[in-house]
Order: structure tokens, then C-alpha cells, then sequence
């Protein structure tokens, strides 16, 4: 199945539902795609050809969830870029990409000139938002005007599902971003293994607050449009008070976080909201503390709360089911459905339960490679015992108990070698945030004369009563001699990435 037929597929039996709800927008699934039909044509019609990358410059809104849907039907690829990204980032990925067409806001103008001048994959650029356009460059349109001036036919699909339909890209060790290659099969996959398990119907009500440059925030549009839901997108999670409020006002069912997301909510008076509607919560991009998923069921006892695990490279890896999180309390859970994980030692040897190792992942969610980098696919996607086939091997370090539920210890590059021995950041990160007060936690190793590396923490806490010396005498209660820090960091709060993962490359 091509992903442009998840919303194709939708109108056909939803023509007239109320599909997306963003800001004081609300379109019918109809409504979506003929407004995406119209601009596919428009760019078809100014050169934009099958397989051609295009580059999605600018924040969450109904015009980029056109935008995606009228690349895919165009026979395109589409890269969301997220808004707040640097000019040097944004220019490399463009060239790495060799993208022809760049989506922005209409404030960038300037750049867009700029890049149209100095990129020559780019043949045009279109400004979303813009009532007219310099008519001394025609390789600079707008929206609007577009929308207008092509009609809404449906284009025939050129495509088949082994052609790549996004990139996604991500940080690379080396300080550039790598684009993860998902094609139609990929993501057609990794969709209905989650709905599955998310047990998804057309009743469904998700609200996103995500990026949809960020996989866990795209996959909520194309998940919704799959299952014929109704997607409330949301800028961001920078007022807390008005998406609780958008909850009960759209009956909302599903509501996926991140760490950072859940410890504001858990910070707030709920009883002022109406949350009934909801009916499950999901967590990934970081693994939620004990004490985070402890306090999330207090205060949402009616809720079925989803913990993940999963990585770009294949979407979504691990989930646990919400019945079984008291039996296993720390677990990531299972396999998605479809898949298969296990772990493994240095020299590729399958490990038994309780041993520390590599995660593998196997199944078709596993993505294509890295865009134009194909040395470091083949560290990251290695052959399977079937001919031709990919194993994902994620640079995560897990344990798998008994009954193969699985443990996340850390990244293979966060492990800290200290007085000789491997410290595992996440032990310790788990026991701060079980202190009174502490709101969020991160741990590195630094250089140490005496132990190689010493263990540093830096947490951000809700009382400025807590010092240090508070939690330094807890963590020596709690943790062993080795995993206690050498030093404690009180922050306002902790470094995050654009997808609301703490930064720890920020903190020294």
C-alpha cells in the first residue's frame, strides 16, 4: 500500500469527517484532498518528477500536512525540516539530498532566494503562506495562488511501494545529520503494526503536539488518515493549560508524549480539565522512569499507558502492553507485532536472558539505509540469515528477562567506563528521578585523572529548597558505591533537542 492511499482510502469511505482540526482550521478528509491534489498537480506541472526530494521548511499546520500528501501523490519524497533549524543544517541537507523543491514560510523569503541561487538541484520553491510573489522569479511560488490555478483531479499513482517516501533525518555521530530511507512498505508496515496493538478505530481522536519533523509526531497524521481518525495538530506542548483544554473540547482519545511532556503534566491541577474522553497515552524518544509511569496511572487510573521503544532506523521496535507493566516495571516490553528482536555480544553470539548486549531488529519496518552514506548503512544494517535481507543493529544496549521482556541500559556510546567498569547512565538517571522534587535527570561521564571517567549528573527540580547534598545523600542510600555521582548539577531545567529529548552533548 503507497502512503497517499492511507488519505485516498479515507475519503473514499469518510469523504465528509472532519479529518484534521489545527488551530481554528478544521478540514474534511475531502477537503485534504483536493487541496493536495491541486498542488501535486501544480508541481508535476513546474518539473517535479517520480522519485524527486522534497524539502518541508516550516512549523506544524494544514498546509504541511497538504504539502506531504502532494509530494506523495506527485511520486515524490518528502523531508519535514524542522522550523528551528539553522541555516548551515538546512543548506547541507538540501545538497545532501540534492532536493528539487523547497516548501517554507513566507518570512523566509530571503533564504529562499539565497538558496534558489546558490543550490541547482533546487528548481523552485513554494512559500505556504505568501498572497503573492516577486514575478521577476518564477522558480519562486506560493500556495495560495496554486491552489487555485490547478485542479483537484486525483494523479494517477506512478509509484510502487518499494520507492522511498520520506527521509527522516537525524544526528550523526560525526555532528551531520543522516537521512534514514523509509519507503512505502516501510512505513505501511510500521503503521498497521502499531494501530494494531494501539487498537485504533475510526472513533479515534489523537491530538499531536509533536513536530511532524520528528517520526513519533509524523507517524500520528499518517496513522489517523490510516485508520480514519480525526487529528488534532498542535504548534507544541508550550501551553499546557489550552491542550489539556483542546482535550476535552474534542474528546480526544489518544495522546502521545514524551518524557518532558508528561513531567508538566504531572506538575499541573488536572482536576480543572475534563480528560475522561481519553483513552490511551503513549510514551517513546526517551524511556519513561518508573516514577513517571507510577504517577502517570495515579493520575489517569482510566487511561491505558503505552511505554516504547524504537529508533528511526525502524520506527517503532518495542512496546508494552499496558496489563503487564506491574509484572515487568522497568521493561520497554515486547516485539511489535510482525517483528523480531534479540540481543547480542561484541562478536554477534546471541545472548541468554539477563545478559547485557546489542539490540537486533528484524522485520519490515526495518528502514532502507542512510541517504547517500552507504559505509554507515553497513555498520547500522547488516544481512540476515535470509539472502538479501536487512537486520536493523541499533547501537542499544538491552537485557531480555525470562519471559522476553526487554530492558533498555543504555547507549553503546553513554556507557561510562569508570574505575575500570561499565556504568550504565540509566541506572542512575532511574534512581534520581524517584527523589521528591526531581523533575528530570540526565548522566555523562567525564574525564577523570583517577577513574578514566567520573560520573556526573544534572537534574532539574521543582524546589528550590532541594541542594545537591540532598540528592547526593539519597543516591548514596539508593546506589552502589561505583554508580554514585561524583557530581551534582541543579539546572532550571535540562537541554532538549527539537523532538524533546534531553540534550546530553549540551551539558559539561
Amino acid at each position: 500500500m503507497l502512503v497517499h492511499e492511507f488519505l485516498e482510502r479515507s475519503v473514499d469511505q469518510y469523504r465528509d469527517k472532519v479529518a484534521l482540526v489545527c488551530g481554528n482550521s478544521r478540514l474534511t478528509y475531502a477537503e485534504i484532498e483536493s487541496k493536495a491534489n491541486r498542488l501535486a498537480n501544480a508541481i508535476m506541472d513546474h518539473g517535479f518528477k517520480r522519485g524527486m526530494r522534497a524539502i518541508l521548511f516550516f512549523a506544524n499546520s494544514t498546509e504541511l500536512v497538504v504539502a506531504i500528501f502532494a509530494i506523495l501523490k506527485a511520486g515524490g519524497v518528502f523531508i519535514v525540516v524542522h522550523p528551528s533549524t539553522k541555516f548551515e543544517k538546512l543548506e547541507f541537507i538540501i545538497k545532501n539530498c540534492e532536493a528539487s523543491a523547497l516548501f517554507t514560510d513566507a518570512s523566509q523569503v530571503n533564504l529562499s532566494r539565497s538558496l534558489l541561487g546558490s543550490i541547482s538541484s533546487l528548481h523552485f520553491t513554494i512559500l505556504v503562506n505568501a498572497p503573492r510573489v516577486d514575478s521577476t522569479m518564477p522558480d519562486l511560488l506560493v500556495l495560495p495562488q496554486l491552489l487555485n490555478q490547478y485542479p483537484d483531479d486525483r494523479p494517477r499513482h506512478v509509484n510502487i511501494d518499494l520507492d522511498l517516501a520520506c527521509l527522516i533525518y537525524t544526528s550523526g555521530s560525526t555532528g551531520e545529520p543522516k537521512g534514514v530511507m523509509s519507503d512505502h512498505s516501510n512505513v505501511d508496515f510500521a503503521t498497521n503494526s502499531i494501530i494494531q496493538y494501539l487498537e485504533n478505530t475510526p472513533d479515534d481522536v489523537v491530538i499531536n503536539t509533536l513536530p511532524l519533523s520528528f517520526d513519533y509526531g509524523l507517524y500520528q497524521l499518517l496513522m489517523t488518515f490510516k485508520f480514519g481518525g480525526r487529528l488534532i495538530l498542535e504548534k507544541g506542548f508550550a501551553f499546557p493549560a489550552a491542550i489539556l483544554n483542546r482535550i476535552g473540547i474534542e474528546h480526544v482519545t489518544g495522546f502521545p508524549g514524551v518524557p518532558t511532556i508528561f513531567s508538566m503534566i504531572l506538575k499541573m491541577d488536572l482536576h480543572q480539565f475534563e480528560l475522561s474522553s481519553l483513552r490511551y497515552m503513549t510514551n517513546t524518544a526517551a524511556t519513561l522512569p518508573t516514577s513517571y509511569i507510577q504517577a502517570i496511572r495515579a493520575a489517569f487510573p482510566a487511561v491505558r499507558l503505552y511505554s516504547m521503544y524504537g529508533l528511526t532506523e525502524t520506527k517503532r521496535t518495542l512496546y508494552m502492553p499496558p496489563e503487564e507493566l506491574d509484572r515487568h516495571p522497568g521493561s520497554v516490553g515486547i516485539p511489535i507485532p510482525g517483528t523480531e528482536t534479540w540481543i547480542v555480544d561484541d562478536n554477534n553470539n546471541r545472548l541468554p536472558p539477563n545478559e547485557v548486549g546489542e539490540l537486533v531488529v528484524r522485520g519490515r519496518h526495518v528502514m532502507r539505509g542512510y541517504w547517500g552514506d552507504p559505509g554507515l548503512s553497513n555498520i547500522r544494517f547488516r544481512p540476515g540469515t535470509i539472502p538479501g535481507e536487512r537486520l536493523c543493529y541499533t547501537g542499544d544496549l538491552f537485557r531480555q528477562d525470562e519471559e522476553g521482556y526487554f530492558y533498555f541500559i543504555s547507549r553503546k556510546d553513554d556507557i561510562i567506563k569508570c574505575r575500570g567498569e561499565k556504568v550504565s547512565p540509566r541506572e542512575i538517571e532511574n534512581v534520581l528521578c524517584q527523589f521528591p522534587g526531581v523533575l528530570e535527570a540526565a548522566v555523562i561521564g567525564v574525564p577523570d585523572p583517577l577513574l578514566g571517567q567520573a560520573v556526573k549528573a544534572f537534574v532539574a527540580v521543582d524546589n528550590p529548597a532541594i541542594g545537591e547534598n540532598d540528592i547526593m545523600r539519597y543516591c548514596r542510600a539508593h546506589l552502589e558505591d561505583l554508580l554514585i555521582p561524583q557530581q551534582i548539577v541543579i539546572l532550571p531545567e535540562l537541554p532538549k533537542t527539537t523532538t524533546g529529548k534531553i540534550s546530553k552533548k549540551d551539558l559539561s
